[in-house]
């Protein structure tokens, strides 16, 4: 298989589309030079045609190599022939142009500068030949100017085409860069530095509008055990199942992220401690119904254990889940699979050493 069949695929769609574009020209000027009786230049563009009904197909089965081959030897072959024959005012040169941003998008280091340099080349020798040699097949100056506009317009529209696409491109990777910064792998949530950046945001707003917030902490219980008897493969089911169910359960402008491990964080905007606490039974039991099949050939139950508390005026965020931290802490010593909501830390676990 060829090298670059993983690599840039997009840069391979679109050559694969220039190819039926480049065909589509090669049988207009198929037409042309026969009305200006040239019948090289005519029957050298039913080749063109088929070389790049070939490349096509290449392209398609992504045999990259070989159908890259096929264009630079029909392109560069065209132009000199185009050159040679009618001259350097008919534009046929443009056409090698087209090959310096494929150049940098398909090479690199050395091997580009190469392949630049040798198109450089070829580029200064044909305008050097048709500085010393006049046109083998000369046409009037009015058809020359009329094959130049056409080549001008086919070469103005293709640059602009790849323009499009080198911009689109960017575009798409630059989303794809920012949602890679942002969203956890795994489970598609929000990672711990985006859930709380956007967790500030919402509490400047509560802060603001005097409105409620409340803050959740949920841990799978004993998931360490989960990952050693059963397999990393079926905890990480287990987390994207999870995360599923709180998409589901949880209105579309809470924040859920994922805090780490087997740790979610949910914020919920506009939403006091006795609602908070409903929507974690829910969440809780929600979780608790599905039983697992294993390839031991029984059925393991999955619980979650939730902390939950309210922000209070003007105070930070890890202040509001230090007290949340502390309900999921008394959660899990109170026998796990339950929600725990405080507003306050219990004076007796104050100083006690958080360990879940």
């Amino acid at each position: 298989m060829d090298r670059s069949t993983s690599q840039r695929p997009e840069f391979w769609r679109v050559a694969q589309r220039t190819c039926i574009i480049a065909a589509a020209v090669d049988i207009a000027f198929f037409g042309i030079f026969l009305a200006l009786k040239s019948p090289i230049l005519a029957w050298v563009n039913v080749i063109s045609v088929m070389m790049y009904a070939v490349a096509y197909y290449a392209y398609g089965k992504r045999m990259n190599g070989l159908a890259t081959s096929l264009v630079w030897t029909e392109v560069v072959a065209h132009a000199a022939l185009g050159t040679v024959l009618i001259g350097w005012g008919s534009g046929f040169h443009y056409y090698l142009l087209m090959f310096i941003p494929a150049l940098a998008v398909t090479m690199r280091g050395k091997t580009a500068v190469t392949a630049l340099m040798i198109l450089f080349a070829l580029y200064a020798g044909l305008y050097l030949q048709s500085y010393w040699h006049e046109p083998l097949q000369p046409i009037s100056a009015n058809t020359l100017l009329g094959v130049f506009f056409f080549n001008l317009s086919v070469v103005f529209a293709m640059f602009s085409y790849l323009g499009f696409f080198y911009a689109k491109s960017i575009s798409s990777a630059n989303r794809k860069l920012n949602r890679l910064a942002s969203v956890d792998e795994l489970t598609q949530l929000y990672n711990r530095r985006q859930a709380k950046a956007l967790a500030e945001t919402e509490l400047s707003r509560a802060d603001r509008n005097s409105l409620p917030l409340s803050a959740m902490l949920l841990d799978i219980d004993h998931f360490k055990l989960i990952n050693d008897v059963y397999g990393h493969d079926k905890g990480d089911q287990v987390l994207q199942y999870i995360a599923k169910i709180m998409q589901r359960e949880l209105r579309q402008h809470d924040i859920i992220g994922r805090w780490g491990g087997e740790e979610f964080m949910i914020v919920l905007p506009e939403t006091d401690l006795a609602h908070a606490e409903y929507i974690g039974e829910r969440l809780r039991n929600a979780i608790g119904s599905h039983a697992w099949g294993t390839d031991l050939g029984h059925e393991i139950q999955i619980t979650a254990s939730i902390g939950i508390s309210q922000h209070k005026q003007n105070e930070t965020f890890n202040r509001l889940l230090k007290r949340a931290d502390t309900a999921l802490y008394m959660s899990k010593s109170e026998g796990r699979n339950r929600v725990t909501a405080i507003q306050e830390i219990p004076k007796h676990i104050a100083n006690t050493s958080l360990e879940r």
